[in-house]
Protein backbone atom coordinates (compact mmCIF):
# COMPACT_ATOMS: atom_id res chain seq x y z
CA UNK A 1 0.00 0.00 0.00
CA UNK A 2 1.30 3.38 -0.97
CA UNK A 3 2.05 5.82 1.85
CA UNK A 4 -0.07 8.96 1.71
CA UNK A 5 1.68 11.94 0.23
CA UNK A 6 2.80 14.54 2.79
CA UNK A 7 0.63 17.62 2.94
CA UNK A 8 1.78 20.36 0.63
CA UNK A 9 3.32 23.42 2.25
CA UNK A 10 3.45 26.96 0.99
CA UNK A 11 5.57 30.01 1.69
CA UNK A 12 2.63 31.35 3.68
CA UNK A 13 2.95 28.36 6.04
CA UNK A 14 6.66 29.08 6.48
CA UNK A 15 6.00 32.75 7.20
CA UNK A 16 3.72 31.69 10.05
CA UNK A 17 6.63 29.82 11.67
CA UNK A 18 9.34 32.49 11.55
CA UNK A 19 9.76 36.25 11.82
CA UNK A 20 12.42 36.02 9.08
CA UNK A 21 11.69 37.67 5.74
CA UNK A 22 10.58 34.79 3.55
CA UNK A 23 8.87 34.94 0.17
CA UNK A 24 8.49 38.69 0.07
CA UNK A 25 7.55 38.68 -3.60
CA UNK A 26 8.45 41.41 -6.04
CA UNK A 27 7.02 44.26 -8.01
CA UNK A 28 8.93 44.41 -11.25
CA UNK A 29 12.59 44.36 -10.23
CA UNK A 30 11.86 45.68 -6.71
CA UNK A 31 10.26 44.63 -3.46
CA UNK A 32 6.54 45.19 -3.00
CA UNK A 33 5.76 48.44 -1.21
CA UNK A 34 4.45 46.71 1.94
CA UNK A 35 7.62 44.60 2.29
CA UNK A 36 9.86 47.63 1.75
CA UNK A 37 7.97 49.73 4.30
CA UNK A 38 8.10 46.89 6.83
CA UNK A 39 11.86 46.52 6.35
CA UNK A 40 12.36 50.27 6.71
CA UNK A 41 10.31 50.35 9.92
CA UNK A 42 12.20 47.42 11.49
CA UNK A 43 15.54 48.96 10.50
CA UNK A 44 14.50 52.24 12.16
CA UNK A 45 13.48 50.37 15.33
CA UNK A 46 16.85 48.63 15.45
CA UNK A 47 18.69 51.96 15.08
CA UNK A 48 16.49 53.54 17.75
CA UNK A 49 17.27 50.65 20.12
CA UNK A 50 21.03 51.21 19.72
CA UNK A 51 20.75 54.94 20.47
CA UNK A 52 18.03 54.78 23.15
CA UNK A 53 18.91 56.35 26.52
CA UNK A 54 19.78 53.93 29.32
CA UNK A 55 17.15 54.31 32.05
CA UNK A 56 19.49 53.98 35.03
CA UNK A 57 17.03 55.68 37.42
CA UNK A 58 14.15 53.41 36.41
CA UNK A 59 16.24 50.25 36.62
CA UNK A 60 17.66 51.28 39.99
CA UNK A 61 14.16 51.95 41.32
CA UNK A 62 12.97 48.57 40.04
CA UNK A 63 15.90 46.76 41.66
CA UNK A 64 15.28 48.55 44.94
CA UNK A 65 11.67 47.37 44.75
CA UNK A 66 13.00 43.79 44.58
CA UNK A 67 14.95 44.35 47.79
CA UNK A 68 18.28 44.74 46.02
CA UNK A 69 20.75 47.59 46.61
CA UNK A 70 22.37 48.45 43.25
CA UNK A 71 25.63 50.32 42.78
CA UNK A 72 25.96 52.59 39.73
CA UNK A 73 29.19 52.58 37.72
CA UNK A 74 30.26 53.50 34.20
CA UNK A 75 32.88 52.50 31.67
CA UNK A 76 35.43 54.82 30.09
CA UNK A 77 33.08 55.42 27.15
CA UNK A 78 31.94 58.97 27.95
CA UNK A 79 29.21 59.13 25.32
CA UNK A 80 27.20 56.84 23.08
CA UNK A 81 29.35 57.98 20.18
CA UNK A 82 32.50 56.91 22.04
CA UNK A 83 30.85 53.62 22.98
CA UNK A 84 30.06 52.73 19.37
CA UNK A 85 33.35 53.96 17.87
CA UNK A 86 35.66 52.68 20.63
CA UNK A 87 34.55 49.25 21.89
CA UNK A 88 37.72 49.03 24.01
CA UNK A 89 36.52 51.90 26.22
CA UNK A 90 33.38 49.98 27.10
CA UNK A 91 35.45 47.13 28.51
CA UNK A 92 37.25 49.21 31.16
CA UNK A 93 35.80 50.89 34.23
CA UNK A 94 35.95 54.64 34.58
CA UNK A 95 38.58 55.38 37.29
CA UNK A 96 35.95 57.15 39.42
CA UNK A 97 33.86 53.97 39.55
CA UNK A 98 36.58 51.83 41.11
CA UNK A 99 36.59 53.55 44.53
CA UNK A 100 32.79 53.81 44.43
CA UNK A 101 32.61 50.02 44.38
CA UNK A 102 35.20 49.64 47.12
CA UNK A 103 33.59 52.31 49.31
CA UNK A 104 30.33 50.37 49.38
CA UNK A 105 32.21 47.67 51.25
CA UNK A 106 30.83 44.84 49.15
CA UNK A 107 32.13 41.58 50.58
CA UNK A 108 33.31 38.69 48.46
CA UNK A 109 30.26 36.79 47.24
CA UNK A 110 29.28 33.64 45.40
CA UNK A 111 27.24 35.51 42.79
CA UNK A 112 27.14 39.09 41.54
CA UNK A 113 24.87 40.55 38.87
CA UNK A 114 25.81 43.36 36.48
CA UNK A 115 23.18 45.10 34.36
CA UNK A 116 24.73 46.88 31.38
CA UNK A 117 23.18 48.81 28.51
CA UNK A 118 25.11 47.07 25.72
CA UNK A 119 24.00 47.54 22.13
CA UNK A 120 20.29 47.74 23.00
CA UNK A 121 19.51 49.85 26.06
CA UNK A 122 15.87 49.35 25.07
CA UNK A 123 16.13 45.64 25.84
CA UNK A 124 17.65 46.28 29.26
CA UNK A 125 15.12 48.98 30.14
CA UNK A 126 12.24 46.63 29.33
CA UNK A 127 13.43 43.20 30.46
CA UNK A 128 16.23 43.31 33.06
CA UNK A 129 14.20 43.97 36.22
CA UNK A 130 11.44 41.54 35.21
CA UNK A 131 13.99 38.81 34.52
CA UNK A 132 15.55 39.34 37.94
CA UNK A 133 12.07 39.12 39.48
CA UNK A 134 12.08 35.49 38.30
CA UNK A 135 15.80 34.76 38.69
CA UNK A 136 16.57 35.95 42.23
CA UNK A 137 14.04 33.59 43.93
CA UNK A 138 15.38 30.67 41.88
CA UNK A 139 18.93 31.42 43.01
CA UNK A 140 17.67 31.74 46.58
CA UNK A 141 16.04 28.31 46.35
CA UNK A 142 19.50 26.95 45.49
CA UNK A 143 20.94 28.85 48.49
CA UNK A 144 22.88 31.17 46.20
CA UNK A 145 22.72 34.69 47.53
CA UNK A 146 23.19 37.64 45.20
CA UNK A 147 25.93 39.54 47.00
CA UNK A 148 26.22 42.54 44.68
CA UNK A 149 24.10 44.17 41.98
CA UNK A 150 25.77 46.75 39.73
CA UNK A 151 24.19 48.95 37.05
CA UNK A 152 26.87 49.77 34.47
CA UNK A 153 26.55 52.47 31.80
CA UNK A 154 28.48 52.23 28.54
CA UNK A 155 29.08 48.55 29.15
CA UNK A 156 30.54 45.85 26.97
CA UNK A 157 30.43 42.23 28.15
CA UNK A 158 34.07 42.21 29.26
CA UNK A 159 33.42 45.09 31.67
CA UNK A 160 31.90 42.47 33.95
CA UNK A 161 35.28 40.80 34.33
CA UNK A 162 36.81 43.83 36.03
CA UNK A 163 33.69 44.45 38.12
CA UNK A 164 33.45 40.82 39.20
CA UNK A 165 37.10 40.77 40.21
CA UNK A 166 36.71 43.97 42.26
CA UNK A 167 33.71 42.68 44.21
CA UNK A 168 35.19 39.22 44.69
CA UNK A 169 32.44 37.33 42.85
CA UNK A 170 32.87 33.61 42.28
CA UNK A 171 30.20 33.78 39.57
CA UNK A 172 29.20 36.82 37.55
CA UNK A 173 25.91 37.14 35.68
CA UNK A 174 25.85 40.02 33.23
CA UNK A 175 22.53 41.10 31.71
CA UNK A 176 23.12 43.21 28.62
CA UNK A 177 21.32 44.41 25.51
CA UNK A 178 22.08 42.25 22.48
CA UNK A 179 22.84 43.58 19.03
CA UNK A 180 19.41 44.59 17.63
CA UNK A 181 18.08 42.56 14.75
CA UNK A 182 15.39 43.43 12.26
CA UNK A 183 12.95 41.08 14.02
CA UNK A 184 14.06 41.68 17.63
CA UNK A 185 15.36 45.14 18.57
CA UNK A 186 14.84 44.48 22.29
CA UNK A 187 16.62 41.16 22.89
CA UNK A 188 18.38 40.70 26.25
CA UNK A 189 21.34 38.40 26.80
CA UNK A 190 22.82 36.93 29.99
CA UNK A 191 26.55 36.14 30.14
CA UNK A 192 27.87 33.92 32.94
CA UNK A 193 31.53 33.87 33.96
CA UNK A 194 33.14 31.82 36.72
CA UNK A 195 35.98 33.55 38.61
CA UNK A 196 35.80 36.74 36.52
CA UNK A 197 39.03 38.65 35.96
CA UNK A 198 40.51 40.93 33.35
CA UNK A 199 41.78 39.11 30.26
CA UNK A 200 39.18 36.35 29.92
CA UNK A 201 37.74 35.52 26.50
CA UNK A 202 34.20 34.67 25.42
CA UNK A 203 35.20 30.99 25.31
CA UNK A 204 35.14 31.13 29.12
CA UNK A 205 31.53 32.36 29.33
CA UNK A 206 28.10 30.86 28.85
CA UNK A 207 25.39 32.90 27.17
CA UNK A 208 21.61 32.68 27.44
CA UNK A 209 20.28 34.77 24.58
CA UNK A 210 17.07 35.90 22.87
CA UNK A 211 15.24 36.94 26.03
CA UNK A 212 12.32 39.06 24.81
CA UNK A 213 8.57 38.97 24.23
CA UNK A 214 8.71 36.74 21.14
CA UNK A 215 11.74 34.75 22.32
CA UNK A 216 12.79 33.15 25.58
CA UNK A 217 10.38 33.94 28.44
CA UNK A 218 11.54 35.31 31.79
CA UNK A 219 10.71 32.02 33.53
CA UNK A 220 12.56 29.85 31.03
CA UNK A 221 15.55 32.19 30.96
CA UNK A 222 15.66 32.28 34.78
CA UNK A 223 15.53 28.48 34.86
CA UNK A 224 18.46 28.20 32.45
CA UNK A 225 20.55 30.88 34.13
CA UNK A 226 20.02 29.49 37.63
CA UNK A 227 21.00 26.01 36.42
CA UNK A 228 24.18 27.33 34.84
CA UNK A 229 25.03 29.36 37.97
CA UNK A 230 24.51 26.37 40.25
CA UNK A 231 26.44 23.93 38.07
CA UNK A 232 29.15 26.46 37.25
CA UNK A 233 29.80 27.05 40.95
CA UNK A 234 29.75 23.33 41.73
CA UNK A 235 32.12 22.43 38.87
CA UNK A 236 34.09 25.70 39.05
CA UNK A 237 33.83 26.27 35.30
CA UNK A 238 31.89 28.17 32.66
CA UNK A 239 32.20 28.49 28.89
CA UNK A 240 33.06 25.68 26.49
CA UNK A 241 33.70 23.36 29.45
CA UNK A 242 30.13 23.75 30.76
CA UNK A 243 27.39 22.43 28.50
CA UNK A 244 23.81 23.45 29.21
CA UNK A 245 22.09 20.23 30.28
CA UNK A 246 19.17 21.89 32.05
CA UNK A 247 16.68 20.49 29.54
CA UNK A 248 14.95 23.87 29.33
CA UNK A 249 13.96 24.11 25.65
CA UNK A 250 16.14 24.64 22.61
CA UNK A 251 19.88 24.49 23.20
CA UNK A 252 20.45 27.33 20.72
CA UNK A 253 19.44 29.82 23.40
CA UNK A 254 22.14 28.81 25.89
CA UNK A 255 25.52 28.54 24.25
CA UNK A 256 29.11 28.74 25.49
CA UNK A 257 30.91 31.69 24.02
CA UNK A 258 27.77 33.06 22.31
CA UNK A 259 28.54 36.31 20.46
CA UNK A 260 25.32 38.24 19.94
CA UNK A 261 26.01 41.14 22.20
CA UNK A 262 28.37 43.96 23.05
CA UNK A 263 31.59 42.07 23.54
Amino acid sequence: MKAPAPPSRSLADLRDLTPARVGLGRSGASLPTDALLSFTMDHARARDAVHAPFDVAGITAGLTGLGLAPVEVSSQARSRRDYLRRPDLGRVLDPASVPSLKERGIAACRCAIVIGDGLSPTAVNVHAVELLRSLVPRLGADQIEVGAVIVASGARVALGDEIGDLVGARMLVMLIGERPGLSAPDSLGAYLTFAPRIGLTDAERNCVSNIHGAGLSYEEAAFRISWLVREGLARQITGVALKDESGGGSSQNALPGCDKSAT
